[in-house]
């Protein structure tokens, strides 16, 4: 198959430093700048949940017919960098992203018949991982900044499981959701949630 993959970080609104999801690695090899990869050449968030572009984000500018090859099990990271090229500026303090920018990174898959090729329109996407609260998001509705980029890439491999949990985008996340409308600051103005757990957005992760 060839699945279209979506990194998402959603962080706090309100500060400058600003990040974009710009190349991937597979079992630690750098699968190069851009490749495969659908980004922008903004660093601004989306932050209205029921935006069109929410899947991979607005304005894509880096758009290549790169297909990665993925085997399965394969572990894939993210690149991020708070402009394209990484730092903006020398000794950047906001890259990859500012201290400030607090919340979760969450991952998602959705199968398509050309991740080349294909919109993000009715796409049905399930999450693969999420990696934990780094205490985050917004105090006030609809301040809540999310970031996101798609990468474009086929798992090869004889597995046949299929998660019927799957979400669309948008539709996905509420502008209520208690993942995305928290104080996260303690009376001390500490962001550690004031002691109260965190809820991810989005559906429970897929397991193999």
């Amino acid at each position: 198959m060839k699945p279209t993959i979506l990194l998402a970080a959603l962080a706090v609104s309100g500060a400058a430093g600003h990040t974009i999801m710009q190349k991937i690695s597979v079992n630690g090899a750098d699968q190069g700048q851009l490749k495969g990869v659908r980004a922008p050449d903004s660093d601004s968030p989306i932050m209205n949940v029921n935006d069109a572009n929410f899947a991979c984000n607005t304005c894509i500018k880096y758009k290549d017919n790169t297909v990665i090859n993925v085997p399965a099990g394969a572990k894939v990271g993210g690149w991020w960098g708070h402009v394209i090229g990484g730092a903006q500026g020398s000794n950047d303090p906001d890259n990859p992203i500012a201290a400030s920018h607090k919340g979760p990174v969450i991952y998602y898959l959705a199968k398509v018949d050309d991740a080349a090729t294909t919109g993000t329109t009715g796409l049905k996407w399930f999450k693969i991982g999420e990696e934990g609260r780094s205490n985050g998001n917004a105090g006030s509705n609809g301040q809540a900044q999310f970031y996101m980029e798609c990468a474009q890439i086929n798992i090869t491999g004889s597995g046949t499981k299929s998660s019927t949990n799957t979400v669309s985008f948008p539709g996905a996340y509420k502008s209520s959701d208690p993942g995305i409308l928290i104080n996260i600051y303690n009376n001390s103005g500490q962001p550690n949630g004031g002691g109260r757990a965190y809820t991810v957005p989005g559906p429970q992760v897929f397991t193999c």
